[in-house]
């Protein structure tokens, strides 16, 4: 019996044999004393006000009414920075789901026998998933410069790890009877892995690419304040500049370009699965 269960004992019920059973008493109270301590640290160490927050929250709804109406005559300034934000994503993205297809079944355990390749394969997803994507594209600019060559790579960083730790997650779920068959055939591996295998797995594979895409869009209007090219690069100029009609027309456009994205994905997941 642990402590909780001296502490508070649990509820005995006598049923109408004679025969008694107990209840154990809900853990929700140490649960909720966790989280309200928890919570309590937290803002200590963040030094978080809240007078503050409902003091200088509306000065928001200022620099919001700024931006709008938005500035139309900056549109053709914003034209080729959101199309490199969609070139990167895209490509990011394509590269990223790509290169981890081999990675992830080595990660699987059903594929992959060796345990020490698959714990290898799956420290090495864990490992990049915790680097940030910022961080990511500002190592590639000190790399390859400033440009959407940055972004793309630290977008294709984040694909891989995201859309691995998915897919193999995805075939240690699959039938593995076809797969065995084709190895009892002769067929390598790698040959069974394709050929049994990759047909269970694409339907969601490709869904879980599109939508890591949508979310790139997203996440790469922002990979401009570390000069990783893209809408976020004139972004972030523009909110230097206090250009805040600019700047509205800035979101209007990633809006609807995040809009069509996430419209067209949607159609195309559904018909995928």
């Amino acid at each position: 019996m642990s402590i909780y269960d001296k502490l508070f004992p649990p509820k005995v019920y006598k049923l109408s044999g004679g025969k008694e059973v107990s209840q154990k008493r809900s853990r929700a109270p140490i649960y909720v004393i966790l989280v309200l301590a928890m919570s309590i640290l937290s803002i200590k160490v963040t030094a978080f006000n809240p007078t503050t927050l409902v003091a200088r929250g509306n000065q928001f709804f200022v620099i919001l009414g700024k931006m709008f109406p938005p500035n139309t005559g900056y549109f053709g300034s914003i034209v080729d920075p959101i199309l490199d934000t969609i070139k990167m994503s895209l490509l990011g993205s394509a590269i990223g789901s790509i290169l981890c297809v081999p990675f992830a079944m080595l990660a699987s355990t059903n594929v992959c026998k060796n345990r020490v390749v698959v714990t290898l394969m799956r420290l090495i997803f864990s490992i990049i998933r915790t680097l940030p994507t910022l961080v990511s594209a500002l190592i590639a600019t000190f790399i390859f410069g400033l440009g959407t060559i940055a972004g793309t790579t630290a977008i294709a960083v984040f694909s891989f790890s995201y859309i691995g730790k998915i897919l193999y997650e995805e075939i240690e779920t699959v039938d593995m009877g076809a797969f065995e068959a084709m190895e009892a055939m002769g067929a390598t591996r790698t040959q069974a892995f394709i050929s049994s295998i990759v047909p269970q797995v694409l339907p969601s594979f490709l869904s879980n690419s599109l939508y890591n895409f949508e979310g790139n869009v997203r996440y790469a209007a922002v990979l401009g304040y570390v000069g990783a090219g893209g809408i976020g690069l004139i972004l972030n100029e523009q909110l230097g500049w206090r250009e805040y009609p600019n700047v509205g027309m800035i979101l209007v456009v990633l809006f609807v370009t995040v809009f069509c994205i996430e419209s067209i994905s949607r159609w195309a997941r559904k018909k995928l699965v």
